[in-house]
């Protein structure tokens, strides 16, 4: 590299030569040429031209001050990270950039709830169809509909109409048991004569079972020229023309309740041995109950209260004293035979 060229000194009104120092110069480090009038000009005084009679020095070369570098690593690791961009000529207007990932989210986001809003939709009409087609089955088709072969009665017994029973049930021939109204039909069954109790069960698909509890007549009791089987809650069971065998007949007025209903409750706590040899019952009040059995042996149980500590008296008394003819136990704590 060459060295910089050196200033030629210049001169003064004075004539002494000055050096290049007095100008200007460059920052340090940098070589320069003193600022003057070059060599071979006229002065300003004197109008007399001669050479350059001395010479400036240079200013000393000086290397640039710089900071310490990094090690390259540390540089490398320092140095910022820049992105490509693209070089737009002078005067062209950048063009805006705009991301389109967000509207294509937002824009599936609505396509997927506008999916599931149309499953939602599917779902709940199929449901409407199924139930709507539940309903039709169960409701309006002959397929659970009731089938006159398919009645059961059970129960009956003597005192009850079985025929007038399934008259009843069997009206609604043809009808699908969900819309059979078994309320109805219970009370309908429960105003016959001698049905006490009825249980009405649906049989699927295409029966129904009847199971009756029938009123036990206890006792006949004269109506006019017939006789009145009455149970042991004085209900009417059936009216016959004689007792029945093994029936006892109660001697006192239909007319007559608080009688009549202790003469019955009496007839209804003996025992079915003692029962069956009861022959007729009187009871001229409701304190003055008396039966007798087939024997002729007479007993009188006063009112209806003790009957069972009464009931295993008379029993008690009947093995101890064979020839006793009458027994009284409206006293069970005292009792006495004659």
């Amino acid at each position: 590299m060459r060295p910089p060229a050196r200033p030629r000194p210049t001169r003064t009104t004075s004539g002494r030569a000055t050096s290049g120092r007095s100008a200007a110069t460059a920052p340090t480090g940098t070589p320069s040429v003193a600022a003057g009038v070059p060599t071979g000009t006229r002065g300003t005084k004197g109008g007399s031209r001669g050479p350059a009679t001395g010479t400036t020095k240079a200013a000393p070369k000086t290397a640039p001050k710089t900071a310490p570098t990094a090690a390259p690593a540390e540089a490398a690791r320092s140095r910022p990270r820049t992105t490509a961009t693209a070089v737009v000529p002078a005067g062209q207007e950048v063009p805006p950039r705009v991301s389109t990932a967000m509207a294509d989210r937002l824009a599936e986001r609505t396509a997927m709830r506008r999916h599931r809003a149309w499953r939602r939709v599917l779902a709940w009409v199929l449901s409407l169809v199924v139930v709507a087609g539940l309903a039709w089955v169960a409701l309006w088709s002959p397929v659970l509909a009731l089938e006159k072969a398919e009645v059961s009665v059970a129960g009956a017994g003597r005192y009850v109409d079985e025929a007038r029973v399934r008259e009843i049930v069997e009206a609604p021939d043809g009808t699908p048991l969900p819309r059979l109204d078994t309320v109805a039909m219970r009370e309908q069954v429960l105003g016959l004569r001698g049905v006490k109790d009825v249980r009405i069960a649906r049989a699927w698909p295409h029966g129904l079972a009847v199971e009756l509890t029938s009123r036990v007549p206890v006792a006949a009791v004269p109506d006019g020229d017939r006789l009145a089987l009455l149970d042991s809650s004085g209900v009417r069971v059936a009216t016959r023309d004689a007792a029945p065998k093994g029936l006892p007949q109660v001697d006192v007025p239909l007319d007559d309740a608080l009688a009549l209903q202790a003469a019955l409750h009496v007839l209804a706590a003996l025992p079915a041995r003692l029962a069956g040899q009861v022959d007729h019952v009187s009871a001229d009040t409701q304190d003055a109950v008396e039966t007798v059995l087939e024997d002729g042996t007479t007993v009188r149980w006063g009112g209806s209260s003790d009957l069972p500590l009464k009931v295993e008296a008379v029993r008690t008394l009947r093995k101890l004293d064979d020839g006793a003819r009458t027994i009284d136990v409206s006293s069970p704590e005292l009792p006495v035979t004659r």
